[in-house]
């Protein structure tokens, strides 16, 4: 009897609350290179695990939101020290799909992306906040505030560059995400989670899953605590406008595909504005 060498397959898990459960349903999926060779396998994220998620981003809300713009600023630069300490692992997993010149491009457009939304974190008050005229004894100005919780789908191409931007616009101003990753493309997602994980990220800011965002999708735009919806990685119309319609059901706030924000407009996108009136001292 001649002996077998005995395979063994990496099973990519889930990000949530801070810790890499394994999908609830036990499901997974194989994930294979632009060749059509298998890569490993990735959980396959169901609706309770869409609804841990959105359990694990509402209660780290109140910290995350509660924390200083300087001190969530200083957070995000982390994450991106150490995934530039990873850069040659990210640029081997997206080579696996694009060809390795592009995979160094995005990796390095991703952590450069990562900086410069951490440097916004103590200045947007300055550009979005303002003071305004008003009539009689009183004081008015008005302080941009986060949205809550942000739902967002992940494209497919630029899987990691654009999930970085969508997370980091959100995250920034104090709002906490759930995300679906690419479906084609899971692997660069999953080590940012490993990145996020050895970070000072607080558990449940960021979540990440792995899966078929046709089965989860409408379970958040429908989902109450869910407070914003980004549909920017979607290129289906007609699933983005029904989307959409689920989420204007509870009024949640949608960033539509093909808006081609980014930058501060995005930031804008999850903020809201409070007013304050004060009398004004003698």
């Amino acid at each position: 009897m001649t002996d077998q060498p005995l395979e063994v397959r990496r099973t990519a898990k889930l990000f949530i609350g801070g810790k890499f459960p394994r999908s609830e349903s036990a499901r997974s999926f194989e994930v294979l290179d632009r060749h059509g060779n298998f890569l490993a396998n990735a959980s396959l994220a169901s609706r309770k695990d869409a609804r841990d998620a959105v359990v694990a981003a509402r209660a780290a809300f109140a910290g995350w939101s509660g924390a200083t713009a300087y001190n969530r600023g200083q957070v995000i630069y982390r994450v991106a020290e150490i995934m530039q300490g990873r850069r040659e692992q990210f640029i081997d997993e997206l080579s696996a799909w694009i060809d390795k010149s592009a995979a160094e491009t995005e990796v390095d457009q991703a952590i450069d992306r990562l900086v410069w939304f951490a440097g916004w974190a103590d200045k947007l008050a300055m550009v979005t906040g303002s003071n305004n005229p008003v009539a009689g004894p009183y004081f008015n100005f008005s302080v941009p505030e986060p949205t809550g919780v942000v739902a967002g789908l992940a494209p497919q191409n630029n899987a990691l560059l654009d999930l970085v931007e969508m997370i980091a616009s959100a995250v920034i101003s104090g709002n906490t995400v759930v995300v679906v990753a690419s479906f084609e493309v899971p692997l660069p997602s999953v080590s940012l989670g490993e990145v996020i994980a050895t970070s000072d990220v607080p558990g449940g800011v960021i979540n990440i899953l792995t899966g078929d965002a046709k089965e989860i999708a409408p379970w958040l735009a429908s989902h109450m605590d869910v407070n914003g919806l980004d549909l920017s990685g979607i290129t289906d119309a007609e699933r983005a406008q029904s989307l959409e319609s689920d989420a204007a059901e509870n009024l949640k706030r949608v960033l539509r595909p093909g808006s081609g924000l980014s930058g501060l407009a995005r930031i804008k996108c999850w903020l809201e504005t409070k007013t304050v009136w004060h009398p004004r001292g003698m």
